[in-house]
């Protein structure tokens, strides 16, 4: 059969069905649903020229790309194309035509560089290669087993130290943003990001459908949110952190550690059994405590990148 490659129609649930069935067999350490896709394609930065593809063979979707400018970025012209196939439909030209697709797209925005994630496995970093892409960081993905793991211990919440939810920022998130916009600067990776347009957060962050208000957890000092870990679910068994940090002036002291074991025991409670979360391979401190958390790698990626054009 014929292999095509169009955009993702967000209304259409054929599509965003298939869209997230790909993304779940190719890499299931990351967490999407048909909701969580649409928002995606229907709530991204204009700046960012963001668009979803899809491979199509014989009506059913066995290819997915995220294709996007880093409008975030204080570095312009950096461009993402993250390709994907179902494991059981390689090998048909999915990925090839996935990929000229998004170069064609991101050289028509103005990307000077292009970067995309590949596992760290033999025939994917082959792949790369063969398109052109050098090898970058790595990172890994770690799974932590709610259902038969043991958590440590709660730890005594130090004095003057309060632990609240995102659900208590209900009315007034911007303290969530300020402490994101300030602990995402210091992200291990390739990429420089900013967060500078609240709007923006708000509706890319703030209302993305995965997004648990009750398991995000903050611990605040003098009523300002000094250190968080950021909880998505998928309406099922499956919880993720996508951002755990503390400000600078408060690090030290455990504050992520605390809210993170405080989200995990209420995630366990309220019927999570398997936890994801991701870190930068150089990323010690992170890794550290996740480790302490139980967590245990499960797979690793590598970014990978090269000129546009």
């Amino acid at each position: 059969m014929t292999v095509i490659v169009r955009d993702l129609r967000p209304d259409v649930p054929a599509d965003t069905e298939g869209y997230a069935r790909v993304r779940h067999l190719a890499l299931p350490y990351i967490l999407f649903t048909p909701e969580s896709v649409r928002h995606l394609v229907t709530h991204s930065h204009p700046e960012a020229h963001f668009r979803s593809l899809v491979a199509v063979e014989d009506g059913e979707v066995i290819g997915a790309a995220g294709v996007s400018l880093a409008h975030d970025s204080p570095e312009p012209g950096q461009g993402f194309l993250n390709v994907y196939v179902r494991p059981d439909r390689t090998g048909r030209g999915a990925g090839r035509l996935l990929v000229r697709a998004a170069e064609e797209h991101l050289d028509a925005v103005g990307a000077t560089k292009l970067y995309t994630w590949v596992l760290d496995e033999p025939a994917n970093r082959a792949f790369a290669e063969r398109h052109g892409f050098t090898m970058g960081r790595p990172a890994h993905f770690l799974r932590l087993d709610l259902a038969n793991g043991t958590l440590p211990p709660l730890p005594e919440t130090p004095p003057g130290v309060e632990l609240r939810t995102a659900a208590d920022f209900a009315d007034d998130p911007r303290p969530l943003f300020e402490l994101d916009a300030a602990t995402v600067t210091d992200e291990p990776g390739m990429v420089p990001v900013e967060f500078t347009d609240y709007d923006a957060w708000l509706e890319q962050n703030w209302r993305h459908p995965l997004l648990n208000h009750e398991l995000t957890t903050a611990a605040v000092v003098d009523g300002r949110p000094v250190a968080f870990t950021v909880a998505y679910t998928d309406g099922g068994t499956r919880y993720s952190t996508s951002m755990t940090g503390t400000l600078r002036a408060h690090r030290g002291r455990g504050l992520a550690k605390l809210a993170k074991v405080h989200s995990l025991h209420r995630a366990r409670a309220a019927g999570i059994t398997e936890a994801f979360t991701g870190n930068d391979a150089g990323n010690d401190p992170m890794i550290a405590i996740n480790k302490w958390l139980g967590y245990e790698i499960c797979a690793t990626e590598v970014r990978y990148v090269r000129a546009a054009g």
